[in-house]
């Protein structure tokens, strides 16, 4: 046999060449997801909805602060389902949950209801409800047992569906309401999770067999290894972590989700913005990949802390009244790489510090900030906007965020060289019935 093949025996050096379904899989289970689909969607409905119903900006921003928090808070539940009975039934599960929710949103009435509001803010309460299975916290645990050598990269592969989606769905967004109006742009979105990412998860996406997964997450008796729960919370690395993800979050999430407003407000067209939100993507798909190659090569602090950076220039681009279109596809860009990165790191981190063994209740501790502030930031900058006028105030205090947030990661010190060993979970018992 030629030595260079890879083999189910030799997991290490044929990660890609084992895993490389499941990780095509999760690619259209997380774009499809609720990570992505909802964030991309609401900014483009602001002028349409204040046509209809005459609600603020910080009532149409409302929703996806809503739904975010209750995500958030699930986060750490569905974590500990993925851990329990398995990745892939919570994740598929979800994503047609999520589908169905997100289309319902569709049904909200017309304006001559007068609880329109509360209606369409239920519509949101559910799809938080049932979401956050379908988004990283779920998918990523797979990737993390498939891959260890390569895993910076697998993680940065993986993560490209929300660049997919920050590419695309804008552009549907847009054609959608122009064409067949807000509540049938829900639908068709709605359609993406139903029709593409749960069929070929179906098919592709499962956890490795024992015998498939890197023996760098196995203990000598073949066991994930890995810290508790409780024993991660009395580490001080958990929270610098978690208090990083916040303090980035809550100045990322309302510059993305009111950029397509902040770039009307400077001039330019829906469908420009519409452009901008994809060369968004592209900075996200950028900041995937690059992040993900370098965190397997070098210290992660090295690595989050110059990109994390990233968006003060985005911000400070954005401060004044008028802006180009060059200008402002840099500043997509740039905002898109960094979040790119924060993504990636999240799994990173917690595989690299906490271990593999009770990964989803510790990634959903850790995603728990990101998806809670990354919902309040919006309605923080809507707020300001409706009250001051202007973006301005809350951009110049992102700007010294992003610096804060970025530098928490250089105090995490080395990676630790060894795990506990744990008892069998029942997923492992699930995948060794597998084939």
């Amino acid at each position: 046999m030629n030595l260079s093949e890879p083999s189910v025996t030799d997991p290490e050096r044929s990660e890609f060449a084992m895993g490389w379904k499941v990780l095509l899989a999760g690619v259209l289970g997380v774009g499809c997801g609720a990570s992505p689909l909802p964030f991309n969607v609401i900014g483009f409905t602001v002028e349409p909805l204040i046509t209809e119903f005459g609600w603020t900006r910080t009532q149409i921003i409302l929703p996806i602060t809503i739904f975010g928090i209750i995500a958030s808070l699930l986060a750490p539940f569905f974590g500990s389902l993925a851990d329990k009975f398995g990745v892939r039934k919570v994740a598929l599960y979800s994503l047609l949950a999520f589908g169905l929710s997100f289309g319902a949103i569709s049904m909200t009435p017309t304006a001559q209801v007068t609880s329109t509001l509360y209606i369409y803010y239920a519509l949101w309460v559910l799809v938080g409800l049932v979401g956050i299975g379908s988004t990283p916290v779920s998918w990523s645990r797979a990737i993390n047992l498939w891959f260890y050598k390569n895993r910076g990269l697998a993680l940065g592969i993986l993560l490209l569906g929300t660049s997919l989606a920050a590419i695309a769905v804008p552009k549907l967004a847009v054609w959608g309401i122009e064409n067949y109006g807000w509540r049938a742009m829900f639908a068709i979105v709605a359609a993406l999770p139903l029709v593409i990412g749960l069929p070929i998860g179906y098919f592709l996406f499962r956890e490795p067999r024992p015998e498939e997964r890197p023996k760098a997450i196995l203990s000598d008796t073949g066991n994930l290894t890995g810290v508790t729960l409780g024993t991660a919370l009395k580490d001080y690395r958990f929270w610098l972590i978690w208090l990083s993800i916040a303090v980035i979050a809550i100045a990322f999430g309302g510059a993305f989700i009111n950029l397509p407003t902040m770039l009307g407000d400077r001039g330019l067209e829906q469908q420009t913005a519409a452009s901008v939100m994809g060369v968004l993507g592209v900075g996200i798909l950028s900041g995937r990949i690059i992040t993900g190659a370098l965190l397997d090569r070098f210290w992660q602090g090295f690595v989050a802390f110059p990109l994390l950076c990233l968006p003060a220039i985005s911000c400070y681009l954005l401060l004044g009244d008028t802006i180009a279109f060059p200008m402002a596809a840099l500043v997509g860009f740039l905002l898109g790489f960094a979040a790119g990165a924060e993504s990636d790191l999240i799994a990173y981190l917690t595989g690299r510090y906490f271990g593999m063994a009770n990964y989803g209740k510790i990634y959903g501790m850790l995603y728990m900030p990101f998806g809670f502030f990354s919902a309040l930031s919006p309605i923080i900058y809507a707020s300001v906007r409706d009250n001051m006028g202007s973006y301005d105030p809350i951009l110049s205090i992102a700007i010294f965020a992003f610096f804060i947030g970025g530098g928490l990661l250089l105090f995490l010190g080395r990676y630790p060289d060894s795990f506990p060993e744990t008892d069998p979970s029942p997923t492992s018992k699930l995948a060794m019935e597998q084939s």
